[in-house]
């Protein structure tokens, strides 16, 4: 396993003083129960790790504690500590896999937050507290400890501050919402507590209206459902539905209803959406298509029109009668989802492991590669030679983070074509089945080194002897951007103003509007030359990541005099700053050299942080001076942000050189929800907002959390940060110790392949070969991990 859990008693000691979060077992003896209990115990160390809980176990013949490896009872128990003391204790039998510990954990630790109900009545009750205040999501699972409890848990742990998490296992509760209580599927319900206005007028006043979520519950469809209970309950449009399009991220799987709105009946025809639309919540989203505009050339005989997901982009119009006739179309697509939900629940029950029951749930779901050409050891030169950019994804079909990119991959694609975009050719490599492609040598013919990360994506160019390896953030949105800057030259040449006007002013593509890249700037003497071929270099380098322009002769002097700069030079244009105001550089004596300036210029001196931009954040070896802020209710709200953000840039410029080894910066827990989980895995708790933190010091895994309640200025986080550097304040918490390394080292199949077809048996040494094979395995995932098995071992090498 990547992390180790045994910890012994000075540890235990150590970390319970410290108030850390800890799961922990104190083993006394070992039986196969206990061997299997442990094997599971390991695998949640790392899930739990994430949620700020250390889970560790304490050999008691080696490490004895008095409290706890004294009584024999208290080996079938397993201990949370909380506070710095028990906080509860587990029977074995409840917490006997990876599914069961991270949810019971996760469970006793919000047990304040997630509420239990047994009857209607406590439902009732917690319905009229949270009137006004908070959505309710109301879980149902069919036992504790399962995944589907795991996913609510976590779930919880997320959006626990913005809904109240209630759950509930069946009874008089199940019964009144209307569930079979022998029915094997777990359920959840979105119940609107916080709606106000005239939506609710079709409901009681006593009750919440409620949704019930019609996908098997996961963590995932939990998140997309949450994610569609915040879109609009209905969507005016001026224009024909086919002009609409397509419900974008996270409602892409679900139908779009049109109805139809005239003048005269304008008012009316809206409150007949809005009880469509409760009717049709978490089914479809409901939008009303106003008449009166031009652009409406629907025939009159249509009143309705609908868009069904993975289909097609077409929108099919309708003549109905009723109401009941929309509800009946979509309700009946949604009933033939649930059966096969049904089945594939009772199927995936009886297959051995999580991996069958995940390929078996998946099968079927192909994704449409037509926009993709699929390159092979035979067809890639003459592929790659037939556009002037080709970009490559290299990926691995067992691998799940592969096939997910490989639909991001395919969406970018589709972009492409849609904006009539034909110098840019997508291709993909299957790697597990072109192997020597991927893992062909330097010195071959191919442009690029072996492929050891997947997914990877390359960049090829026809006349340039080496590919630029994509190193953003796998979306398809960050693809997307980064593949449409690729295509403008760089440097690119400006040799009149208006040319300068537009680069500076404008974006390359109508595909990139709303987004504003950095921008820079080469001013070089004809004459000279003198660092020309550098800055020309460090341009190639910065394709697609940043916009790069050379200056001829005749503006490099207006600009030159115009900015107090002596060619040659850099102007730099940071997409956070004003284009009046360039930053200078000096051009340096290597393109390595100017690149480093160049990216330090151009970063923020307070960077917000998301899920995009962190890694590169913290690719910089600095200590991270990190402010979360909560998202804001009003204007107010946002000037008092910004008013945070202030304090720390004052920080950073009166810092000084003494600031250099940190990087103050921020988390807008509104825009990066992620944000919430590290901060929690940061202190094990969340702590009232603002908060700051100061972590990842390059001398050690110590949090330091700046005094919760304490105004944040500038000259009080300068003399809290001193005294962590002269040893006067103790440390929150401490960070795991992260250990990612790749599951297995790249393998050539082809080559194992090929030596078994040469390798004469007769039928019978080949059966008694398969049996001995098939009893290793057997014996091997018995008592090894599966990510610490040895690729070189006899097991794999027979495999």
């Amino acid at each position: 396993m990547s992390i180790h859990i045994e910890i012994t008693a000075a540890d235990f000691h150590e970390r319970l003083l410290s108030g850390k979060m800890m799961f922990l077992y104190f083993q006394q003896q070992v039986s196969p129960t206990i061997s299997l209990f442990l094997l599971e115990l390991e695998k949640s160390a790392e899930a739990l790790q994430d949620y700020g809980v250390l889970v560790g176990k304490v050999t008691c013949k080696k490490e004895p504690v008095q409290a706890y490896c004294t009584e024999g009872k208290q080996q079938h128990r397993a201990f949370l500590f909380r506070g710095g003391k028990e906080f509860l204790s587990f029977s074995l039998d409840t917490v006997f896999d990876v599914n069961s510990i991270v949810a019971e954990v996760l469970f006793a630790i919000l047990r304040d937050e997630v509420k239990y109900v047994h009857t209607d009545a406590d439902l009732l009750t917690l319905e009229k507290a949270a009137k006004g205040k908070k959505d309710i999501v109301l879980g149902y699972v069919r036992s504790l400890g399962t995944q589907e409890h795991r996913s609510l848990m976590e779930t919880a742990y997320v959006y626990g501050s913005k809904h109240q998490f209630i759950l509930i296992t069946g009874g008089p509760v199940l019964k009144q919402l209307g569930v079979n209580e022998s029915s094997q599927l777990s359920r959840v319900w979105f119940v609107h507590c916080r709606v106000h206005g005239t939506v609710m007028t079709s409901v009681t006043s006593e009750r919440c209206p409620l949704t019930r979520m019609r996908k098997a519950l996961s963590t995932l469809s939990l998140h997309t459902f949450l994610q569609l209970m915040e879109a609009p309950l209905v969507s005016e449009v001026f224009v024909d539905p086919s002009s609409v399009p397509p419900p974008q991220f996270p409602y892409q799987l679900t139908p779009q209803v049109f109805l139809f709105s005239h003048p005269a009946t304008e008012h009316l025809d809206l409150d007949t959406a809005s009880g469509l639309a409760w009717r049709l919540r978490g089914l479809a989203l409901l939008l009303l298509v106003h008449r009166q505009s031009p652009a409406v050339k629907t025939p009159e005989k249509y009143n309705a029109a609908y868009r069904l997901p993975e289909k097609s982009s077409e929108v099919k119009y309708l003549t109905l009668h009723s109401l009941e006739d929309v509800l009946e179309l979509i309700t009946k697509q949604e009933e033939e989802e649930e059966e096969e939900d049904e089945e594939e629940d009772s199927h995936s029950g009886e297959l051995d492991d999580e991996v069958a029951a995940e390929v078996y749930r998946n099968q079927g779901h192909f994704l449409d590669l037509d926009l993709v050409t699929q390159l092979t050891s035979d067809n890639f030169h003459s592929e790659v030679a037939q556009s002037s950019l080709t970009v490559v994804l290299f990926y691995l079909k067992w691998d799940a983070v592969s096939m997910a990119f490989l639909g991001s991959f395919v969406e970018v694609a589709e972009n492409l074509e849609d904006s009539t975009v034909d110098d840019v050719q997508m291709c993909v490599v299957d790697c597990g089945e072109w192997t020597d492609l991927c893992a062909a040598q330097p010195g071959t013919a191919v442009p690029f080194q072996p492929i050891t990360e997947f997914p990877s994506v390359l960049l090829i160019r026809r006349h340039q002897a080496a590919a630029q390896r994509y190193a953003g953030a796998l979306s398809g949105e960050a693809l997307h951007r980064f593949v449409m800057m690729s295509r403008v030259a760089s440097p690119l040449l400006l040799s009149t103003k208006e040319e300068v006007t537009s680069f500076l002013q404008e974006v390359p593509h109508p595909d990139l509007a709303g987004y504003r890249p950095d921008k820079v700037l080469g001013l070089f003497r004809t004459e000279s030359r003198t660092g020309l071929s550098v800055f020309t270099e460090a341009a190639e380098l910065l394709t697609g990541e940043v916009l790069t322009g050379l200056l001829t002769d005749r503006l490099v002097e207006k600009w030159a005099a115009e900015h107090d700069v002596e060619p040659p030079g850099v102007l730099l244009f940071p997409s956070w700053g004003k284009l009046s105001h360039p930053s200078v550089l000096p051009v340096t004596s290597s393109s390595k050299d100017l690149l480093t300036q160049i990216h330090s210029a151009l970063r923020q001196p307070v960077p917000e942080l998301t899920v995009e931009n962190l890694p590169s954040f913290l690719s910089l070896g600095k200590a991270l001076l990190l402010l979360f802020v909560g998202e804001e209710e009003d204007e107010i709200g946002r000037r008092q942000n910004q008013a945070l953000v202030d304090q720390m840039r004052g920080v950073s410029e009166q810092g000084g050189a003494r600031m250099e080894r940190y990087l103050p910066c921020w988390i807008h827990l509104g825009r990066t929800p992620a944000g919430l989980s590290v901060l929690g895995s940061y202190l094990g708790s969340l702590p009232p907002l603002p908060a700051l933190v100061l972590t990842h010091l390059p001398s050690g895994d110590e949090v330091y959390q700046y005094p919760p309640h304490t105004p944040i200025l500038t000259g009080s986080v300068l003399q809290w940060v001193q005294s962590v550097e002269d040893g006067t304040e103790s440390p929150a918490a401490m960070l795991g110790g992260d250990s990612w390394p790749p599951a297995f080292e790249f393998y050539d199949f082809l080559k194992v392949m090929d030596m078994q077809e040469v390798d004469p048996r007769s039928p019978e040494e080949e059966e008694v070969k398969t049996e001995a094979v098939n009893v290793e395995e057997h014996l091997v995932t018995k008592t090894m991990p599966y990510d610490r098995l040895d690729m070189n071992s006899k097991f794999h090498s027979e495999l």
